[in-house]
């Protein structure tokens, strides 16, 4: 029988992940969307030749099997309790939400008193399964270093706040380094992928770097993790999603992906 999906958010990625589904890629039917936008939603159905009903969140999540979160952070919690709370399977793309460590714990708590899952695409990035096996040993850094054209940046709180002149630039520039967390808070619509390695990496400490460089027509996530399993370096250079330049291409194909596996019956990778 056919996974039923419900999607929450019908942007740049969710729109892909629709597509996907349409276009008859997995075993799946895509049941319902909602949007904040209503016209959003309206415009996603009528592209599709299989349209799914317009719903409000309450409706999509008894509709569905899979709940696919592809909004934002903002809408991550009250995405997450709604479907959570009716044991089903939820997908977070805005995985940034989770590097709240409270909120983490509730979700964990969440899914395992209602019998259910919740899944985490690889997004933008490589490297997490190699990365999930160390964790079973000693890791000792794991760096992410983000490259971006300045453009996708710009609308940042960390560019805001701190009134950087993106225009300005004339080469590559390292414009933040800290925590994931921070790094989450600073760009909530660039660097999920931290929250992520964050997240796999048994939420053990990661430092960021955040590069802007005008000359890059790539989003480019670079990352290096030591343990006692040795070294891992990891680059990947992301067509940016031509929806939407601040997200990479990769993530909404990773999105895809993961649903494919959700309704195959062998998995492959740890």
């Amino acid at each position: 029988m056919p996974l039923k999906v419900g999607l929450v958010g019908c942007g740049a990625i969710g729109t892909e992940i629709a597509g996907a589904i349409d276009s008859g890629m997995m075993d799946a039917d895509l049941v319902s969307v909602f949007d904040h936008n209503p016209q959003t939603a309206i415009d996603l159905i009528a592209s599709l030749q299989h349209r799914p009903k317009k719903s409000d969140l309450d409706e999509l999540v008894e509709l569905s099997d899979v709940v696919v979160e592809a909004a934002s952070q903002r809408a991550v919690p009250a995405v997450a309790r709604a479907a959570l709370s009716k044991g089903r399977r939820l997908m977070i793309m805005s995985v940034g939400a989770l590097a709240d460590p409270v909120f983490f714990t509730e979700i964990k708590e969440l899914a395992k008193s209602h019998s259910s899952q919740v899944y985490i695409p690889s997004g933008a990035i490589s490297g997490l399964d190699a990365l999930k096996s160390a964790r079973s040993g000693r890791i000792e850094r794991v760096t992410l270093t983000t490259t971006k054209n300045p453009n996708s940046l710009r609308g940042a709180p960390f560019i805001l706040e701190n009134g950087i002149d993106l225009d300005a630039l004339t080469g590559p520039r390292e414009i933040f380094s800290g925590s994931a967390i921070d790094a989450v808070r600073a760009f909530p619509a660039n660097v999920n992928v931290a929250a992520t390695l964050y997240l796999a990496a048994g939420e053990k400490e990661v430092l960021v770097r955040v590069v802007a460089d005008p000359d890059i027509r790539v989003n480019r996530h670079e990352i290096e993790v030591e343990g006692d399993f040795g070294r891992l370096y990891t680059r990947v250079d992301n067509v940016p999603s031509p929806r939407n330049p601040k997200t990479s291409h990769l993530a909404a194909l990773s999105a895809i992906s993961t649903l494919r596996s959700i309704s195959e019956p062998v998995k492959i990778g740890t």
